[in-house]
């Protein structure tokens, strides 16, 4: 099982004034704050783009490291855990120091097999849709979205098109040449989940909705023809567990979504530092398994089931109660 994205060049191919963190583009990483934001040098912020120091490890058990913030003033510690019985990462990112409303998130970046499939992806119940509500890819710069600006969605089997019609978000690799960014916000249920399902495995990530509302899915399909992209970045997208309100932390901190009753900020305190707590996990599934429709916690704390639409439930052991969801 390898559902990690690696992008198609290496770091010392690109320009020098291209961000650290699209240079080496992979895997998952944590934004603070979220997006490309006036006087704030990176994308993303400090946290993907700068140098963190090792302070602790043990074996291949867990991993902490700090950053100390240079665009805002305070510092980040965070926690890689692995356990030895169960195919999951458990991150923990503590943030101290810091005072005001931020954007945040997690961008794990999945490349999709170029044949096979029908790949799938699905998230928990959302209570709201909608495509980036400004042009997400500029044609003048060699960027190409489909999806209809700001089109507002109840099911992502539904989602309009800039050309007329509509398309799913459930399957995936599609609408190749484009790249588009589309939201969803979590309903009231503090337990939610992402899922994708790929080879013959489902990869997915569980979180506690009061620190990461919603789910921004970045579809990156050779859209992106410029350079370091020159429309190789195919068959990937970002499923990315966020608090914003896209990539914009002006925007997110004008609560566009209050009347939804959802956050795109959080207020951070420099007397009392926050977490937050994220799982991603793979497990093997039947080839035709199909796509995830549900996600439920088992009666013990070590497990939770994948159900299908057939309604195969697969338990995978996984300690769920680091979310935290009593708090």
């Amino acid at each position: 099982m390898s559902p990690f994205s690696l992008p198609p060049w290496e770091p010392h191919e690109v320009s020098s004034d291209t961000s650290p963190i699209d240079k080496i583009l992979r895997g998952d990483f944590f934004c603070f704050p979220f997006g490309l934001n006036k006087g704030i040098p990176y994308v993303h912020g400090d946290a993907p783009n700068l140098k963190w120091k090792c302070i602790k490890h043990r074996n291949l058990e867990s991993i902490e490291m700090h950053l100390p913030l240079k665009c805002i003033k305070g510092e980040i510690t965070k926690r890689i855990s692995l356990n030895s019985n169960h195919c999951a990462i458990y991150q923990e990112h503590f943030i101290e120091g810091v005072q005001g409303y931020f954007n945040y998130g997690h961008h794990a970046i999945l490349h999709f097999p170029e044949k096979g499939g029908p790949y799938f992806i699905n998230v928990s119940p959302f209570k709201y849709g909608e495509v980036c509500p400004i042009p997400f890819s500029n044609p003048a710069v060699g960027e190409y979205s489909a999806l209809k600006i700001g089109a507002k969605f109840k099911s992502l089997a539904k989602v309009a098109l800039v050309n007329g019609g509509f398309t799913s978000l459930h399957e995936y690799p599609a609408r190749a040449g484009f790249e588009d960014l589309a939201m969803v916000s979590s309903s009231k249920n503090k337990f939610a989940w992402t899922a994708a399902t790929l080879d013959g495995y489902v990869w997915f990530s569980l979180k506690n909705t009061k620190t990461l509302p919603s789910t921004i899915f970045w579809f990156t399909n050779g859209g992106r023809h410029q350079q370091p992209w020159g429309g190789r970045h195919r068959n990937r997208v970002g499923l990315e567990e966020v608090n914003t309100y896209f990539d914009s932390l002006y925007d997110s901190r004008k609560n566009p979504l209050l009347n939804q009753g959802i956050s795109t900020t959080r207020y951070f305190s420099r007397s009392t530092p926050t977490t937050i707590r994220l799982i991603q996990a793979a497990h093997q599934v039947p080839t035709s398994f199909g796509m995830v429709t549900n996600i439920v916690t088992g009666k013990k704390t070590s497990e939770v089931f994948l159900i299908n639409k057939e309604g195969l439930k697969i338990k995978v052991p996984l300690d769920w109660s680091f979310l935290q969801l009593d708090s």
